[in-house]
């Protein structure tokens, strides 16, 4: 399958393109990612947002999380990403993996992972998969800001390879 990945710019979706793949500045689609995904031979669409909150494990008062990217890393990564998720679950419509970068306030979007496919396991596997596999493998860091002062992701994880997955 084809694929597309934006850059930091606005986003928009491939017209052609069966994956959705993208790193931004602002607020991501994700409305328009769950509607992109939907095609007719798919009866389960599956849409995964996780959003900034206030706390970090035992830290509370987080009023600001902010993202880092090595980005000539994130298109590879993002494709090998979508390449995996079709070779493990061949029956998959479409596939979004966008993240953003930059400030991102409490309650809104950092990234969002959708998937479609024909039925119900399938997508939401796969969405599990994508947004695990994601955090894991391509070089997107995260920095906590909070009433104390600030500092990079407590959870923060040491980037594998998707074949380590």
């Amino acid at each position: 399958m084809a694929s597309t990945l934006d850059a930091v710019t606005e986003l928009q979706p491939p017209e052609t393109a069966d994956d959705w793949l993208g790193l931004c500045e602002g607020e991501l689609p994700v409305a328009e990612a769950g509607e992109w995904v939907v095609l007719p031979r798919c009866g389960a669409t599956v849409v995964f947002t996780g959003t900034a909150r206030d706390h970090a494990g035992d830290r509370t008062g987080v009023s600001l999380l902010e993202y880092e990217a090595y980005q000539e890393q994130v298109v590879p990564r993002l494709e090998a990403l979508a390449a995996a998720m079709r070779q493990r679950w061949p029956e998959l419509g479409r596939i979004v993996l966008i993240h953003r970068v930059g400030p991102v306030p409490i309650t809104e979007a950092a990234v969002v992972v959708a998937t479609s496919s024909p039925h119900r396991t399938a997508a939401f596997e796969a969405a599990r998969y994508g947004i695990d596999t994601l955090k894991s493998t391509v070089p997107i860091w995260k920095k906590e800001e909070w009433d104390g002062g600030s500092s990079w992701g407590l959870e923060a994880q040491h980037i594998t390879s998707i074949a380590d997955t």
